[in-house]
Order: C-alpha cells, then structure tokens, then sequence
C-alpha cells in the first residue's frame, strides 16, 4: 500500500507546536490498511486518515503490531478525544465517541510524552483544505 505525505502540526493549549510528517489514508483502501504491519514508525511520523465527511469512527488495532495514540479530529482540527497507547492485535473497537473527520495515529505515547489534549489544534495541508470548502 502506497500513502502520500504532508507536514502536519499539533498546537497545544500552552502554545507549543510538534511537528509531525504523516502519511495520507484517504481512499476505503488506506483507511482499511492504516499502520497494519508496520514494525516501525519514526517518533515523528504518523498517519492522518480523512473520513471525508464527519461521522462516528471505530477503529482496531487488528494486525497492528505498533502501540499506537490515536488523536480523534473535528472538521476544523481540533483534538475531541485521545486514546492512549491501543494494544498491538487487539480487536477490541476504539470509538471516536462522537463525529470526527480525522483521526491521527501516533507512535504509542507520544500523546503522553508532549502533553497532548483534548482541544489542541491540528493543522495540515488536508485539513487546512477542507476548511476552506
């Protein structure tokens, strides 16, 4: 599976920006396939997926073998729900517990290690392009 890349960065409420690069899952093919099988990720890579439209998401971690953060995003970027370091394998279903855009999968504790909450902002190319729609 092939996936393009963008900057994307992540503001916290105390006005510090992490800089991250992630791949791009945008067709029903990438957000299917997402991180599966990766046995390795850059501590500051990640994945974006884009729903295209705003709705509750559920995500796994089956065939994931990385622990990962999964930062849940409105249509404007804004961070509306962390789960924190979801178990390699597991099929238990991880809800975005409400409707998002975005989710963003980062290394497992990652989230924890910068200080990331509910109601930082995400800025991206994809993002920032759909704001303007």
């Amino acid at each position: 599976m092939v996936f393009d890349s963008e900057p994307l960065s992540i503001q916290t409420a105390k006005g510090v920006t992490h800089k991250f690069t992630v791949e791009l899952a945008l067709t029903e093919p990438q957000l299917e396939f997402g991180l599966m099988y990766r046995k390795s990720m850059p501590a500051d890579h990640g994945m974006l997926f884009d729903f295209g439209a705003p709705r509750p998401v559920m995500m796994w971690m089956k065939n994931t073998v990385l622990p990962l953060d999964m930062l849940f995003l409105d249509k404007s970027g804004v961070i509306t729900h962390i789960q924190e370091n979801a178990v390699p394998y597991s099929e238990a279903i991880i809800s975005s517990n409400g409707a998002v855009l975005y989710v963003i999968e980062l290394n497992g504790g990652i989230a924890r290690k910068l200080g990331l909450a509910v109601g930082d902002k995400v800025t991206s190319a994809t993002i920032s392009a759909k704001l303007g729609k």
